[in-house]
């Protein structure tokens, strides 16, 4: 019969007291915190995508002087938060909403009727579709296409005192 050798096992022991010190309190408050790096993140990738409102350049003067003076863009921008990072199961939940009425729209795209007259601009509406912005869509895939780096960087700052010889 072979001889495998001999073999210490005091380092695997000091690893496996070393690994006890870590609780589970301090993996959930890394995970909060994690979420909210990555929450943090998406919402600065998702406002600076978001283009302000504009007075629309085709707009008549006679439009421009009634409906929009006093006008200040900037509100669906202003509107993007999020929400509290929810824990469900093991899975840590981010939610950014927008409270403007018409986010979706904008996100999303709309129909609308042509030939309707709208008196805002002072023209009669020619497409019968409004191609969506995808402004919180485009930022999410991006950010899941980078998490799973900016994680593993946080998660071997957060073990590197448990794995270092000490």
């Amino acid at each position: 019969m072979a001889r495998w050798g001999k073999c210490d096992f005091k380092e695997l022991k000091n690893l496996e007291k070393r690994l006890g010190q870590l609780d589970k309190a301090d993996l959930d408050q890394f995970c909060r915190q994690m979420a909210n790096d990555l929450a943090g993140r998406l919402l600065r990738k998702v406002i600076k995508r978001t283009v302000p409102g504009q007075i629309p350049p085709y707009a008549t003067e006679e439009a421009k002087s009634k409906y929009w003076s006093g006008y200040t863009s900037g509100n669906l921008r202003d509107n993007w938060s999020v929400l509290p990072i929810e824990k469900r199961g093991n899975d840590y939940i981010i939610t950014v909403i927008n409270n403007a009425q018409y986010a979706s729209y904008v996100e999303y795209g709309h129909r609308q009727t042509p030939g309707r007259y709208v008196p805002a601009l002072g023209l009669r509406l020619k497409k019968s579709w409004v191609p969506g912005r995808y402004m919180l869509t485009i930022s999410t895939q991006e950010l899941q296409q980078q998490a799973p780096k900016l994680i593993e960087q946080k998660l071997y700052q957060f073990l590197r005192p448990i794995f270092e010889n000490g």
